[in-house]
């Protein structure tokens, strides 16, 4: 069974369901895949070898049930997902040793479905980054071409998908962060409708905008884990009690009169060509379905990242505050006093990027300052919430690019944060309004994935699924996969 690597998450799951494989086969192969490309990705900061071979063995003796139809699939977490008994870093020296005594709710869920976590996923330090440079362990690579960066901050989950390490992974979205790698890796990545999936063990880098969602290969794949995300959590007050549907119940579905609206504002200035070129097929291919395509107008979005990167260093600035050298994580020993330990220990553990976010968090929400910055983004963002209100009253989805470019070379940014800010101006104006949004493969350039964008009004992900479902089975994009260690992931 030397090929389960290429099977998505449903043929996996059927082949355990039907006693073709045992649990323990899969998962003995999924380390030994790990452990051959691991030094080509660098995907992984910790793997949970043995625990996840215990839990193998205990599925293949207790059956698996009709109750639990993805018992037995491995599955890779984003490291700033809380994992009892498993070191959880959030790819920071700050937390460089934090052992979590309890689960989030996404990994207690998973457990319940009998899903394998097999190990935590390199991202950029405290989820903040574009391109998954800024961990403190290691530097991930595009699973397609590793001179390019594998996009950010949930590089590590997306690339150890395309790579053929995992069939899925989760990962964490503030401004992009599952949609933009998934682009740049050639995947599908979905960021849910914020509430959707609680929060409750995720460390926090922006409270009002992180949500976790699911990455995969195939959109049907990426449905059947939010299934099992998906739900309302009584320890996270910002989850939703909406309804949870069977995300694949409409995939198969036609997109026959559906309205698909395309924003100008997504097409403008910036946007690289070959990228524009892939969107403008994506929204022929669905109109080739029977769906309408129709120009609509975000004209807000356009401020998007400026209001973006004040309320999220804000609200950054404030949730990191608990990092001080005392209960957990890094100490400096550098210290002769209290003073000591707080300014050392935060000056050391934090890295250059996670400092920058903190200052400009804190000078926006200092006196004299709080009205003209926080307050004014959070008035913008109530208009970037209503462009989004207004166009769908005329639209069911919207279509998009994921990013302006492929994924560039690692050190394209390290000189100019502004340009790397600039690089989540499409995915951004998503999360300030707390939709849902997904990217899947709609193309190539110069070798590299060209991710689509679609956005869906709240709580319609299964909408999403339908349309997403269409577009993949219409094209060949899904099933194009990268070169490692010399064969096809």
């Amino acid at each position: 069974m030397t090929d389960l690597h290429k099977l998505s998450v449903k043929e996996l799951a059927t082949k355990i369901q039907t006693k073709d494989v045992s649990v323990e086969e899969v998962v003995t192969a999924t380390f030994n895949r790990i452990k051959e490309t691991e030094p080509v990705v660098d995907a992984f900061i910790t793997l949970n070898e043995e625990k996840a071979l215990e839990m193998a063995r205990a599925l293949d003796i207790e059956g698996n049930t009709k109750q639990a139809p993805l018992a037995g699939v491995p599955i890779g977490i984003k490291d700033n997902i809380v994992t009892k008994g498993l070191l959880t870093t959030a790819a920071s020296k700050m937390l460089y040793n934090f052992d979590p005594v309890y689960d989030a709710t996404v990994m207690t869920k998973l457990y319940d479905g009998g899903l394998i976590p097999v190990g935590k996923l390199n991202m950029d330090e405290f989820a903040m980054g574009s391109a998954t440079e800024t961990s403190y362990f290691k530097k991930t690579k595009n699973a397609w071409d590793q001179t390019k960066v594998p996009g950010g901050s949930s590089g590590g989950s997306a690339a150890a998908v395309a790579a053929g390490q995992i069939p899925a992974s989760l990962g964490s979205d503030t401004g992009g962060s599952i949609r933009q790698p998934a682009s740049f890796n050639g995947i599908v990545g979905m960021k849910p409708t914020y509430g959707r999936v609680s929060r409750f063990g995720l460390i926090a880098f922006a409270s009002s905008l992180d949500q976790i969602g699911p990455m995969t290969r195939t959109v049907e794949d990426n449905a059947l884990i939010l299934n099992h995300l998906a739900g309302h959590d009584e320890r996270d007050s910002t989850s939703a009690t909406h309804e949870v549907p069977d995300f694949t119940r409409s995939i198969g579905k036609e997109v026959k009169g559906l309205t698909i609206g395309l924003p100008k504002e997504f097409m403008g200035e910036g946007i690289h060509p070959d990228v524009k070129a892939a969107v403008e097929q994506a929204a022929k291919t669905y109109e080739a379905l029977g769906a309408t395509i129709k120009e609509i107008s975000l004209p807000y979005s356009k401020y998007g990242v400026e209001v973006y990167y004040i309320i999220a260093s804000s609200e950054a600035s404030s949730n990191l505050q608990r990092f001080d050298g005392i209960r957990y994580g890094y100490r400096s020993e550098n210290v002769k006093n209290l003073d000591d330990v707080y300014v050392n220990s935060r000056s050391e553990g934090f890295g250059a990027e996670v400092k920058r976010r903190i200052m400009l968090g804190s000078f926006s929400l200092s006196s004299g300052y709080y009205d003209a910055y926080f307050k004014k983004a959070g008035q913008v963002r109530t208009l970037i919430i209503n462009d989004f209100k207004q166009a769908f009253k005329e639209v069911d989805l919207i279509l998009g690019p994921v990013s302006p470019t492929v994924a560039f070379d690692f050190g394209a940014d390290s000189e100019d944060p502004v340009t790397a800010y600039m690089r989540d101006i499409l995915t951004i104006p998503v999360n300030l309004a707390g939709l849902p949004g997904m990217s899947l493969p709609c193309g190539f350039s110069e070798g590299l994935p060209i991710g689509l964008q679609l956005i869906g009004d709240y709580f319609e992900e299964e909408k999403m699924y339908q349309a997403a479902y269409a577009f993949e089975q219409a094209t060949e994009f899904h099933k194009m996969a990268p070169t490692i260690l010399g064969g096809n992931a």
